[in-house]
């Protein structure tokens, strides 16, 4: 009964323009035999056989329920042709039962007139059940929609490279933030601390300058270097500055260390999820670049699609369609670029080993997501083919 209005059968003669003059032609008995009427259709016997219907017809896909009816009873009527609301589907019935089918604006109001009628269509069924049904086989749908495949799960990686970006933006303004703060009070110790989670553990741990000399943090840093900070501290221009001060630059540490503990874990969870789901494509340009190529193009298969010469370009769309523009040169690479292949290469070489590193990219690419199998053998392969051509391209100084 769901689906009742895809069946209904027009017939042309006049090639109606409008869907009101259509009604109109319906609503006398000697226009009646403008549409075929279909008796014989049955309700779906539970919801799970009418989600398989529904996921068919929004797949453009013949049900096997669907399939049979449009054999047996449509086939028989039919003379001209059978009004569809999805292209794609009327396309496959023309291919499958030889039906011509009519897909236009008007059938499209036509399919919105009869489900807007529906309940006074089918007789026998109550408003109520009619909303619970409906209700429930659009929850079942979406479920269908969003489930996740437990082999392709590439959503994790798009979130969680995108979250890995977003705590990299955060760690650089909470850092600066930490140095610019404390170095007010201690301005030596960031010339001699580069490393800023090493600074950061650093000052939560000694706090006001005058504890380094009777601090302990050789498990921090070297000793040389502890050597340094003590004899800095000493002779300190910075500013004195309050407890509560240095109070409120502690807690900004915690916060850096927190969520440099949380982005290592999250690295090492992105980096077994790329090798688990596509192991060829890691293998040859790394995790990080892979995963943002997938985030990029949407999905996994999305980015399977594209052909060499699309994810030699991704990420530099804008550059693309500014050099078309002004008719400039166009870029060579986009987010390819950051692939350890083409970092190892000259400037000179770089677009050569951007293109084939591009065209190999996309053989693992179609291959991690339609192939079966999780080796990462083709990657390593391919991989090595591109290093053997960037030797060869260093050695002959091209």
């Amino acid at each position: 009964c769901l689906v009742i209005f895809l069946f209904l059968q027009v017939l042309n003669e006049k090639k109606l323009q409008e869907v009101d003059s259509l009604w109109k032609e319906f609503e006398t008995p000697e226009k009646a035999n403008k549409i075929v009427k279909l008796k014989h259709f049955e309700k779906f016997q539970d919801t799970t056989e009418a989600l398989a219907a529904s996921t068919a017809l929004v797949e453009g896909k013949l049900s096997k329920n669907l399939k049979k009816i449009l054999k047996k009873i449509v086939a028989k009527d039919a003379h001209e042709q059978l009004a569809v609301a999805d292209a794609k589907l009327g396309g496959v019935i023309k291919e499958k039962l030889n039906l011509s089918c009519i897909h236009s604006p008007m059938v499209t109001e036509l399919m919105r007139g009869i489900r807007s009628q529906i309940e006074g269509l089918i007789t026998g069924l109550p408003s109520r059940e009619m909303a619970a049904m409906c209700l429930g086989l659009a929850h079942s749908l979406s479920r269908y929609k969003l489930k996740f495949s437990p082999d392709k799960v590439d959503t994790m990686i798009i979130q969680a490279i995108s979250l890995l970006d977003d705590l990299d933006k955060e760690l650089n303004n909470y850092i600066m933030r930490c140095r610019e703060w404390y170095g007010w009070h201690f301005p030596e110790l960031g010339k001699i601390i580069t490393d800023n989670l090493t600074y950061c553990k650093c000052v939560r741990k000694v706090g006001d300058r005058s504890n380094f000399a009777s601090s302990d943090v050789s498990d921090i840093l070297p000793e040389e270097i502890e050597e340094d900070v003590k004899a800095a501290a000493e002779i300190s221009m910075g500013t004195e500055v309050s407890e509560e001060d240095i109070n409120n630059i502690i807690h900004l540490c915690d916060q850096v260390i927190e969520i440099s503990d949380f982005r290592t874990q999250l690295y090492d969870y992105l980096k077994n999820r790329m090798m688990a789901i596509a192991p060829n494509l890691t293998v040859m340009v790394g995790e990080l670049v892979g995963a943002r190529l997938i985030a990029h193009a949407g999905s996994l298969l999305n980015l399977a699609k594209h052909p060499a010469s699309t994810v030699q370009l991704l990420g530099a769309e804008k550059a693309l369609f500014r050099a078309l523009k002004t008719k400039r040169d166009t870029p060579k690479f986009g987010l390819i670029y950051h692939a350890s292949l083409v970092g190892q290469s000259n400037a000179k070489n770089k677009g050569k080993i951007s293109r084939m590193l591009a065209a190999k990219t996309a053989l693992t690419i179609r291959y991690d997501a339609l192939g079966e199998s999780t080796s990462a053998e083709m990657g390593a392969e391919n991989r090595l083919k591109v290093e053997t051509r960037l030797r060869l391209l260093e050695e002959r100084g091209v």
